[in-house]
């Protein structure tokens, strides 16, 4: 049982299927294979922003602007495609990345060399990507009819029984993993988080290290982007409003600490599964949406309070190693 509740990954698993468990009972046809395929895909997008969210909190920073990004993005794949429907599909998604990578890097410099607080940055950048919205479409919101098919089927398209934005944010999981256990990049964002004047010494430069876990949120920011208005087939300035907090959230609950250095894949992951598990079951079980959004703040809250006791108690452990080594 002790193990079990060091192991926050492990302790994910257990409390995902105990809540699918529980949502069973009161309606059966959730655990069909088919319906918990669906909320994965459901979850998928959101999977795939807290991966890069994950990347950033690491650093001891924080993207506010991820979802004004992926607005920002996916507004303009939209009227891009709705202005030259025959561009390559590949060509557009590629555009939305760089346009999300431009926009992350703009936090990432802001932090960097003017040394202004992640918060405030990307709360500033947050207001300004919505507005560029507003004024790039005049306010006018982007259609179904006025999208191509090609546009709108990609996410949507079956591979191997299971839609094409499932597999995507499953190919996600895999680069992320790779990148953060077997790059020199993503040691670099556990090293900088953990202590930057000891990576400073490392010979690893903070603010650089930094700006790349920017860039990184805000391609995937661009790519989510696409994926959202091409899924649900309309683009408008509200976009995804609020949608940051859930992506912070999924972080959260899934123990990347919000103070630098702590964290994983697996626990980006399972922390967007268990909001999309939540997000998805309260309303077939006919819960408010009012008691919806207490639910899920309650859950944050609790997430909030289990990571910084168990911080707390790794920083009373490494205190006792310390004494005993003293005498």
């Amino acid at each position: 049982m002790k193990l079990l509740l060091k192991n926050r990954e492990m302790l994910l698993v257990v409390a995902i299927v105990a809540l699918v468990a529980l949502i069973a009972i009161r309606f059966p046809p959730f655990v069909t294979p088919g319906n918990l395929a669906n909320v994965y895909n459901d979850t998928s997008i959101l999977i795939i922003l807290a991966l890069g969210q994950m990347a950033v909190i690491l650093t001891r920073c924080i993207d506010l602007s991820m979802a004004a990004n992926l607005a920002l993005s996916g507004m303009v794949a939209a009227m891009i495609n709705a202005a030259m429907p025959g561009l390559p599909i590949p060509l557009v998604i590629l555009i939305a990345m760089a346009l999300g990578a431009v926009l992350g890097s703009i936090n990432g410099l802001l932090v960097w060399k003017l040394d202004i607080p992640p918060i405030v940055v990307t709360l500033g950048t947050l207001t300004i990507y919505r507005g560029l919205i507003f004024l790039l479409s005049g306010g006018a919101w982007i259609n179904a009819h006025q999208m191509s098919d090609a546009f709108k089927a990609l996410p949507r398209a079956a591979v191997l029984g299971f839609p094409l934005l499932s597999w995507l944010s499953l190919v996600i999981i895999g680069i992320m993993f790779v990148v953060m256990r077997h790059t020199p990049l993503g040691r670099a964002f556990f090293a900088v988080g953990g202590n930057p004047h000891a990576a400073v010494y490392t010979g690893i430069d903070v603010g650089r290290t930094r700006f790349f876990a920017y860039c990184l949120s805000g391609t995937l920011a661009g790519l989510s982007g696409y994926l959202w208005v091409s899924r649900y087939a309309v683009a408008y300035v509200d976009i995804a409003a609020g949608f940051e907090l859930d992506i912070i959230a999924a972080c959260v609950i899934g123990g990347i600490s919000i103070a630098g250095g702590i964290g994983s894949v697996g626990g980006a992951l399972l922390g967007a599964l268990f909001l999309g598990v939540i997000k998805n079951a309260l309303p077939v079980i006919n819960i408010s949406p009012f008691a919806q959004m207490a639910i899920s703040g309650m859950v944050i809250i609790i997430a909030v309070a289990v990571n910084a006791r168990a911080e707390k108690r790794k920083g009373r452990v490494i205190l006792r190693k310390a004494e005993a080594a003293h005498g």
